[in-house]
């Protein structure tokens, strides 16, 4: 008696989603970097953490340095920021692990606190304005329960009417000063 075994894959056509995806698809379709098919997933309702180890795909993620599939996986509800990133399986040790600096520059820029010591890959004027972003787009310090702390330091106002040939970058720099924490 002899076997035939045939593996049907599903065939996905634009516009329509699979019926029944499953976090293996979830998985794959992280790790191409294939955002219609992360979305379609995730749209079937395949969760971020179905099971497995929590935060794999995210992980994934950024060790290959998919960059609109991070940004898709934290508007959807995935941990960036964990209480330890220096975790092996934590998303910016992972985007460390695969060398992949736009990856890092994107995690800090939404907010990942990089532990003391930690090598990035980027340098202290790029860390400086990837955590700038993040404070300016509202993924500042936060507490256990996620609410913003409110410790933003202080924040000065300048409003300067009909003024043209005027060099930002002493006012960028300043901005960027404050942002350092005091020594």
């Amino acid at each position: 008696m002899s076997w035939l075994i045939v593996k049907i894959a599903p065939i996905p056509i634009a516009g329509f989603c699979h019926i029944m995806a499953t976090q293996l698809d979830l998985l794959n379709a992280v790790r191409g970097g294939r955002l219609l098919d992360v979305r379609a997933a995730l749209d079937s309702g395949v969760t971020l953490d179905d099971e497995g180890e929590p935060g794999l795909i995210m992980g994934l993620a950024c060790f290959f340095g998919h960059l609109p599939v991070i940004r898709e996986l934290v508007a959807r509800g995935a941990q960036a920021n964990l209480p330890d990133n220096k975790a092996p399986t934590s998303p910016l040790n992972m985007a460390i692990r695969g060398n992949k600096k736009e990856a890092v520059r994107l995690l800090i820029e939404l907010g990942v606190i990089v532990p003391e010591g930690v090598q990035t890959g980027l340098s202290p004027q790029e860390v400086t304005v990837a955590q700038w972003i993040a404070f300016r787009d509202g993924y500042g310090p936060q507490d256990q329960h996620g609410n913003a702390t409110g410790d933003t330091g202080e924040v000065e106002e300048i409003q300067m009417n009909r003024v043209s040939h005027v060099d930002t970058q002493i006012l960028e720099a300043e901005a960027l000063r404050a942002m350092l924490p005091k020594r």
